[in-house]
């Protein structure tokens, strides 16, 4: 059985303000193609297809067209929610969706997986949309008993229980699932947005193991997590790139064999269509106008190191590079004024509220400080996540 593995496409997304529709109405002109050409018989979608929960209507009706297309080539589609998107808009009409595509987008749904057969038998996939801990701790248990501890490791776990219950109820068959997670010890990158919940946003990879594969979504990068979780397992990663911190990626969706029950499967990368390199250039206004021709129609990342700020920076800049995203000025040779406060990108958000309580109070926080603080945070989060 051939199955496509990709995710995080993230449709509405703009790049430092440049509408990407265009590109990624391209790359699922190429995907489709691609599903044609290798006749493949599953295509796995594990979460973040919107990058937003309210999408704009140009983003549904290029979803709603690719799996039309997709569908159309004799593939099933099988997809989940992520984080990005709404479960419930997302999964809105699936009941009259046409023959070949699924989409698992609630916590019943991981009891409900989707059975497509070969030569050797029987392959379920199973959809684990992405679990927010606060929600999913009281739906993954019976009615009357305690919720699950707040965490994504207790969640995930009792998702996949389920799975692995299911699964035995069909002796001989292969299982693939579909988890919108960030599993430890994969790379992340700055474009996606964080998960923690008290200060944990990861899953341990041996909670994932016994599959036969295990298709992930929510990191950008592709990678291969098989040693860490014990089974096959892998990252698309996006399509597209959405931040500078994945300038070197390179982007792919996945091609997986499944063979005879207890056989490995067989990856392979295949690399989707570039639409412009994102190139970050870093030293003096002269030496990057100097890299002009060989970068004039990258997305430009420049980072200005001369001492004193040059006259008409931007203009100078635009002048030489028409696709310019971003520009920095950071001049070499100075140092940060002692006391300057630093928050760096990767720090937990809680850590740095706590930091900023003990700065302006000059104590460390009180346990019940922090948990006001912990809720706040996550009250802003789950706004944003509906917005």
């Amino acid at each position: 059985m051939k199955i496509l593995h990709t995710s995080d496409w993230h449709l509405g997304r703009t790049l430092h303000k440049v509408d990407l529709h265009a590109h990624q109405a391209a790359f699922l002109d190429w995907l489709v193609a691609l599903v044609e050409t290798e006749r493949v018989d599953v295509v796995v979608i594990p979460g973040d297809v919107y990058d937003r929960a309210v999408p704009a209507v140009s983003s549904v009706t290029l979803l709603d067209s690719a799996l039309a297309r997709l569908a159309d080539t004799g593939a099933t589609v099988v997809l989940t929610s992520g984080n990005h998107d709404s479960p419930e808009r997302l999964g809105f009409g699936r009941s009259l969706m046409r023959a070949g595509i699924h989409l698992l987008t609630d916590v019943p749904g991981i009891e409900h997986p989707v059975s497509v057969a070969d030569e050797h038998g029987e392959v379920l996939f199973f959809g684990l949309p992405y679990l927010e801990p606060d929600r999913a701790r009281t739906e993954l248990v019976a009615e009357g008993e305690p919720p699950l501890a707040r965490s994504h490791e207790a969640v995930t776990r009792a998702a996949l229980e389920r799975v692995h219950e299911r699964a035995a109820a069909h002796p001989g068959a292969r299982t693939v699932v579909l988890a919108h997670t960030f599993v430890t010890g994969g790379d992340a990158s700055d474009s996606e947005r964080d998960l923690s919940v008290g200060g944990v946003d990861s899953v341990p990879a041996g909670v994932l193991g016994g599959l036969d594969y295990l298709a992930l979504g929510h990191l950008h990068g592709c990678q291969d997590l098989t040693r860490l979780v014990g089974a096959p397992a892998w990252y698309s990663g996006s399509p597209l790139a959405f931040s500078f911190s994945e300038k070197n990626h390179r982007k792919s969706v996945l091609l997986v064999e499944l063979g005879a029950p207890g056989t490995a499967a067989e990856v392979r990368r295949i690399h989707t269509p570039v639409p412009r390199p994102l190139t970050e250039l870093r030293g003096s206004l002269e030496e990057i106008l100097a890299r002009a021709p060989e970068h004039g129609g990258d997305w430009i990342k420049a980072v200005v190191t001369d001492p004193a700020r040059p006259a008409h920076l931007q203009e100078q800049l635009r002048e030489a590079f028409p696709q310019l995203l971003l520009t920095e000025y950071a001049p070499e040779g100075r140092e940060a004024r002692a006391g300057t406060p630093v928050v760096r990108r990767e720090q937990n958000p809680l850590d740095v509220m706590d930091d900023f309580l003990a700065h302006v109070t000059g104590a460390a926080p009180t346990a019940a400080e922090h948990e006001v603080l912990d809720r706040a945070y996550t009250a802003v989060r789950r706004q944003q996540e509906a917005s």
